[in-house]
């Protein structure tokens, strides 16, 4: 079986089990997306869930943010790991907003990357998720499911990015990252894989055809 047919087969057995993946991080807007996805780093999304309600209810919009200092945002996140680096990071990305974007956040990914705490992942969250654009954000969930399947070699999850890329429609990238995400967690996990039981790793050794 060549790497197209194997990424067919597995994107249609993706579709079976997830029809209409949830974006499973809870948001309003694009700037809520992301502050959400800032605080998902090296965190889980339910975590997130349980903090930015209260932190929204404080501030939604990077006006509001700018009104409490970092201390205050740090207390509010500080479940979430890293929460001063964070708390940093959201103020000044909300001040950066205000002054050099009207308020807004941009939708490309070169003007999200240069925000404080974005790098290209979160951008490509944003950008996916937040404005409906063709991106294909790799988690480690991801990049561990594309060397398990054969679909890529790539050392790290930029060049993982790339075959995806190279592999599947663009009209399917926003679906299929959540697609991956989700059927990693409950299928394919790093600990505790087993082969056999995983409906894509039980086949993907077969002989080429």
């Amino acid at each position: 079986m060549n790497k197209k047919k194997r990424a067919q087969r597995i994107q249609n057995i993706l579709h079976h089990l997830f029809p209409d993946p949830e974006i499973p991080l809870q948001y309003q807007d694009p700037y809520t997306l992301l502050i959400a996805v800032v605080l998902s780093a090296q965190n889980t999304d339910r975590k997130v869930n349980q903090v930015t309600p209260t932190l929204f209810a404080k501030a939604s919009t990077p006006q509001q943010m700018l009104t409490l200092s970092i201390e205050e945002i740090a207390s509010m996140i500080k479940t979430c790991g890293l929460s001063n680096t964070k708390a940093k990071a959201i103020w000044n990305l909300s001040k950066i907003l205000v002054e050099q974007h009207k308020g807004r956040v941009p939708n490309s990914l070169s003007a999200l990357e240069k925000l404080p705490g974005v790098g290209h992942k979160t951008a490509s969250v944003v950008v996916s998720q937040g404005f409906g654009k063709p991106a294909f954000p790799v988690d480690t969930h991801i990049h561990r499911c594309a060397k398990r399947w054969l679909l890529s070699r790539g050392k790290n999850v930029e060049e993982t990015e790339k075959d995806l890329k190279r592999l599947f429609p663009k009209k399917s990238w926003n679906k299929l990252h959540l697609q991956m995400i989700y059927f990693a967690r409950e299928y394919c996990p790093a600990r505790g894989h087993k082969k056999e039981l995983c409906p894509i790793c039980q086949w993907i050794d077969e002989p080429s055809d």
